[in-house]
């Protein structure tokens, strides 16, 4: 398997980026097969393929995620030709890594930064940027609620019964072997605290990948019976984890607990929220 140098980064797919006079961002089929290092434009293509179906499947408008388009090249001999290209949405992208081939380490850095770009974009990305680090914690919970609650669904359609054993088979994996309740002490909660609302940005982001790898393996592969399930869970998390390491990031158990947790933070929203209709009310009674 060939291994990422220190250089090989998120960098690799924003250079090759494209912004159309209209603002929206594309990449060319040509140069994403390069950097997902595959030689053969052939096999890239039946990657393409896979990539259109999973559009498809997930009724998206195939045509409104890659448009072909014929481009100049010059062979060895200096002779000019056409040749087939594709202007790709980033959408159309996130599909292709994850079709593509899973032994390649680029292969899992394109994984997560299509991945956690796919989902910022319900959002712009100059309105997530301008977030506050609590609002991104909010919004990324918010995500991670409802992959969560897929994941369930195609889980127990695949014949899991004990959730909370098939969810701590992911959690084992992302985090070197803890369960929820290792996490849950690690974390020094209070009693009934989720650990999901006592993450930060980065760790929430970390198990929203694992939650929707978990799931697309699932469907992809057809798994039924529910250690199979499990065992799907456990492994994903552990490439999920692999994948952070490869690419020099911090391990998710070393993540620092944010002081607050959501919770904290929506009571004490709506506490100011109670407080300034109060002092509304009592400004149009004077």
């Amino acid at each position: 398997m060939k291994k990422i140098d220190n250089n090989y980064t998120n960098n690799i797919f924003e250079d090759i980026k494209h912004i159309d006079e209209y603002g929206n961002e594309y990449w060319f089929a040509r140069d994403l097969q390069k950097v997902l290092e595959y030689k053969d434009w052939r096999n890239f293509l039946k990657v393409l393929d896979k990539a259109k179906e999973a559009c498809c499947n997930s009724r998206f408008n195939v045509d409104e995620q890659l448009v072909e388009v014929n481009k100049l090249s010059k062979r060895n001999n200096n002779a000019i030709v056409n040749i087939q290209d594709y202007k790709l949405s980033r959408y159309i992208c996130y599909l292709i890594v994850q079709n593509a081939d899973p032994s390649k380490e680029v292969v899992a850095l394109g994984q997560t930064y299509f991945a956690v770009q796919t989902r910022k974009q319900e959002i712009t990305e100059q309105e997530y940027d301008s977030l506050s680090d609590d609002e991104k914690r909010f919004y990324q919970r918010k995500l991670t609620r409802r992959g969560n609650y897929t994941l369930q669904k195609v889980a127990s359609s695949a014949g899991v019964k004990n959730m909370a054993e098939f969810h701590n088979a992911g959690y084992r994996g992302l985090y070197n072997g803890e369960t929820a309740d290792d996490i849950f002490k690690r974390k020094k909660l209070r009693y009934r605290e989720d650990i999901l609302d006592n993450m930060n940005e980065d760790e929430l982001v970390a198990n929203l990948f694992r939650i929707n790898q978990t799931k697309q393996k699932l469907l992809r592969d057809n798994i039924q019976g529910e250690n199979n399930a499990k065992n799907v869970h456990y492994e994903v998390g552990k490439k999920v984890r692999k994948a952070i390491a490869d690419i020099g990031g911090m391990m998710p158990e070393e993540m620092p607990t944010p002081k607050k947790s959501l919770k904290e933070l929506e009571r004490e929203k709506k506490q100011l929220a109670d407080k300034k209709k109060r002092k509304l009310v009592a400004e149009t009674i004077e």
